[in-house]
């Protein structure tokens, strides 16, 4: 068993997602989404280099010794595998691995709308997953891949860097490549998987205008193509992947991707009132006015298209989370937090205060301290008869943070 193996478990064991070894310092995982020291002592740069030339494979160690820092993926049987990423800081040498399970959660378990479900079953088109690292974009897109694996009976090729999840050949044949070690790139994985017979490609990351171009191309030609974008809201997504043309380009993307462009997936985590995590989604899903927007160059009414269209299963991330808070998965404080459109949250969350005092569920007084924005909510508040409850409160002597309207 390699040194590193005992971190790993304790990882594990403690449902954590990361794990970070670094020279001066104990070990540290993360857990629930915060960085917890394990009770070791500091490790000194030749032990963070033991443990990681104990376990990195030939290829990587060439990479690291030449340019510093290398990626690649390191399993424990029967346990997990885990993304690992080798570097050298000013302190030294340092590591950071990221659980992969080997239980690939469900379309159920993540709570994806049926709406984006059904987009996987189709012929060809683009569906990406975009959100910042760490958001569980890869899990997303796993199970959906996993549905597809139970009701397609298909060839389906993932390009990564590296292989996270590995799929079992359920009705599908998968075909998993690593960058640089079953192929040279994204870009030449990508073209040379044209003439491998795919049904659905796999992209870890558009990170490049060629691989981009290529995956366009993919979706045109008859392919189903999976990708993520690290972009934090779904409308932003569109914009972001044609500002990466040239402007000579553009015109041509634009309609490119208006006709291939079938869903896109914004996400971002939250921790759970007791343990653990849940995301939180925003979905745009592309019907013909949204074609129409991205063919016009009317992107930025992306984000009104995305309000309105419950019907067609889309969804804007405040709704999400002020849904996982009325369901008692999170607190306000945090879906507050990780809320990209704060005035918009503040109108939501002054609401759903108002409809808890209405009911009788929360006093007038609490409403105003659990506000993030309390003018506008003494404002509701008298609006709605409470202004006797509220008359003489001294909004100076609460101790909360300040409103924030932005």
């Amino acid at each position: 068993m390699a040194q590193v193996d005992k971190f790993l478990n304790f990882l594990v064991k403690n449902r954590g997602s990361d794990l970070h070894i670094v020279t001066g310092s104990p070990p540290i995982v993360r857990i629930d989404g915060q960085l917890q020291k394990m009770k070791l002592p500091p490790l000194t740069g030749d032990q963070v280099k033991s443990l990681i030339y104990e376990i990195i494979p030939e290829r990587s160690r060439r990479e690291y010794e030449a340019v510093s820092d290398t990626d690649f993926a390191y399993e424990i049987p029967d346990v997990a595998r885990f993304r690992t990423n080798v570097y050298l800081d000013m302190h030294g040498p340092a590591m950071a691995q990221r659980l992969i399970p080997f239980d690939i959660m469900t379309v159920d378990d993540l709570g994806l709308p049926q709406e984006i479900v059904d987009l996987v079953m189709l012929p060809k088109g683009i569906i990406l997953c975009t959100g910042p690292t760490g958001c569980g974009k890869s899990t997303t897109l796993a199970a959906l891949l996993h549905h597809a694996n139970v009701n397609r009976a298909d060839h389906v090729i993932t390009i990564e860097d590296p292989v996270e999840f590995v799929h079992e050949n359920i009705n599908c044949i998968f075909s998993h490549r690593e960058v640089g070690t079953h192929t040279e790139s994204f870009k030449r994985a990508l073209r040379e998987s044209f003439r491998e017979d795919p049904d659905i490609i796999l992209v870890g990351e558009m990170r490049d205008l060629e691989t981009t171009a290529l995956a366009i191309t993919a979706a045109e030609t008859g392919h189903l193509v999976l990708s993520t974008v690290h972009t934090t809201t779904a409308s932003s997504t569109v914009d972001r992947i044609i500002d990466q043309f040239p402007p000579d380009r553009q015109a041509q993307i634009r309609i490119m991707l208006s006709n291939t462009l079938k869903a896109v997936i914004a996400q971002t985590l939250c921790r759970r009132k007791v343990q653990g995590r849940i995301a939180a989604f925003e979905i745009l899903v592309v019907h013909s006015a949204v074609a129409n927007l991205i063919r016009e160059k009317k992107t930025f009414q992306l984000p009104s298209i995305i309000q309105t269209g419950k019907k067609y299963g889309m969804c804007t991330m405040n709704e999400s989370l002020m849904s996982l808070v009325e369901d008692g998965f999170i607190t306000l404080e945090e879906a507050y937090s990780k809320s990209v459109e704060k005035q918009d949250m503040n109108d939501r969350v002054n609401n759903y205060l108002l409809s808890l005092v209405e009911s009788g569920e929360m006093t007038p007084v609490e409403a105003v301290k659990q506000s993030f924005f309390r003018p506008d909510m003494l404002d509701r508040l008298r609006r709605h008869g409470h202004g006797r409850a509220i008359r003489d409160m001294d909004l100076s002597k609460i101790d909360l943070q300040e409103e924030v309207l932005m």
